[in-house]
């Protein structure tokens, strides 16, 4: 069965059109071509791609079952064994629920469920990386095992600002200012940098590294309006130990999915691989250095398997994206119209082709809908963390994906939107757009009534 009969047994009738009298399926609802599903349930992105074979079906169930998996805390029989010394959170799910996008707290009490925070301070690593602090590491790890305490908690208060339209309604802003507290390990002084993120969505990672570096080159190169620019992140490779773009992560600060994966079990949970094997303790956290290991025996030299870890990866390469959706509504075909009239697609490029040497052949010479062109750009103040991460400024963040963002609500209605979830609606995320972006924003703030809803509209399709 090939790509286009699969795609077609899924969908039914959605996406067909009805040409000369026969059915015909209009290939521009492939989000991610033969890679697609047509799910608009709460179960929209953890849907494995329609192109499997039995073995890659079993490979994807182990690697769903890790991501999902609650970990414990050694000495354990149990294979999941190994949580902490520090901790944020027990499973990979609690932080990308449904495989969706996280949500910042509304309640200043809360714990920040499906949030993190990265650390720094001024200057950078061996390979010209953020600096971690001395005593607290690159990420706050706000739990710990029995006999380590947990680095702090964080909590977040909002101020707020009002934004008005051309046709004089109105929009409410917020903007996140983070509080510690409980810090176990001393101050973190003047000079911290701190950058809040949400967890991000995991689907259709695969085709995302895919995507040739001569493909992002040539994105950086290509002349844009409106004093629109982008770079590309030049990262430290981990596995290749050299310099390489980077694609993932919120300022494309990781070259690889693999690295992605293995650093999010380090850091989120303490889960050491052969790519992270040290455990995520600073020089000064006795407790933490002196903690049970979850290695299987004395002569493992990590707690996640090499096995289990391109499972894990594996699953990540194989999520499926959902299809469009509404395409042939007027109201979602003027809303196209405008995205492309406010300069929204010179960032977020609508479609791109994946390389022919991919890491999962199913995966090569794909035309995809990714809406990103994977680019660092100056999204300006109000955005800025402060907080440089390789070439990226502390004003520079990742074109994020758009394809599936419609359905983010659904899969998790706590779902928030920018790199700390602040915008609780898309309309709020444009309306932060500054920088490169200012002028996108300002045409969205001109726009009648009707020409908005149309945008937000045709969003909800993608």
């Amino acid at each position: 069965m090939n790509a286009r009969h699969v795609v077609i047994a899924m969908c039914g009738i959605a996406g067909l059109l009805v040409l000369g009298g026969a059915a015909s399926l209009d290939t521009q609802v492939l989000s991610a071509g033969s890679d697609t599903v047509f799910d608009t349930s709460r179960e929209a992105y953890s849907q494995p791609s329609p192109m499997m074979d039995d073995a890659n079906e079993r490979a994807f169930a182990r690697g769903r079952s890790l991501f999902r998996q609650s970990w414990v805390i050694a000495p354990a029989t149990d294979r999941a064994a190994g949580l902490g010394p520090l901790f944020n959170r027990i499973s990979c799910i609690a932080c990308h629920a449904r495989n969706g996008r996280g949500g910042a707290p509304d309640d200043p009490q809360a714990s920040m469920q499906a949030m993190l925070l990265r650390l720094s301070i001024p200057g950078t690593d061996a390979h010209g990386g953020p600096k971690p602090h001395p005593a607290y590491g690159d990420q706050l790890n706000e739990r710990g095992v029995p006999g380590v305490p947990g680095e702090g908690i964080a909590s977040l208060l909002y101020e707020e600002h009002t934004e008005t339209f051309a046709d004089g309604s109105d929009i409410t802003l917020r903007k996140p200012a983070i509080h510690l507290r409980d810090l176990a390990y001393g101050p973190l002084g003047n000079d911290i940098l701190v950058s809040p993120r949400v967890g991000p969505a995991v689907y259709g990672l695969g085709l995302l590294e895919a995507i040739p570096d001569e493909t992002l080159l040539a994105l950086r190169n290509q002349p844009k309006p409106a004093g629109i620019g982008g770079r590309v992140n030049i990262v430290w490779d981990a596995i290749n130990k050299k310099e390489a773009i980077g694609r993932f992560g919120m300022k494309a600060n990781v070259a690889s999915l693999t690295e992605q994966v293995a650093n999010a079990f380090v850091g989120d949970l303490g889960i050491t691989s052969s790519l992270r094997p040290q455990e995520n303790c600073t020089a000064v956290q006795t407790a933490c250095k002196q903690a049970p290991s979850g290695r299987a025996s004395e002569y493992e030299s990590s707690e996640l398997s090499q096995a289990d870890l391109f499972a894990t990866v594996f699953y990540h390469r194989s999520l499926a994206v959902p299809a469009r959706r509404n395409m042939q509504d007027q109201q979602v075909l003027r809303g196209q119209q405008l995205f492309r009239q406010a300069h929204c697609a010179a960032c977020h490029v609508p479609e791109l082709r994946t390389r022919k040497d991919t890491a999962l052949p199913s995966l090569s010479n794909r035309l995809i809908r990714p809406y990103t062109d994977l680019l660092l750009h100056d999204m300006g103040e109000g955005l800025a963390d402060g907080r440089p991460d390789y070439r990226a400024t502390g004003r520079e963040w990742r074109t994020p994906p758009l394809w599936g963002i419609g359905l983010a609500k659904k899969v998790n209605p706590n779902a928030g939107f920018l790199h700390d979830g602040r915008a609780r609606t898309l309309l709020e995320a444009v309306m932060w757009h500054g920088g490169e972006a200012q002028a996108s924003r300002e045409a969205v703030r001109a726009m009648p009534t009707e020409d908005r809803a149309a945008l937000l509209r045709y969003l909800g399709s993608i």
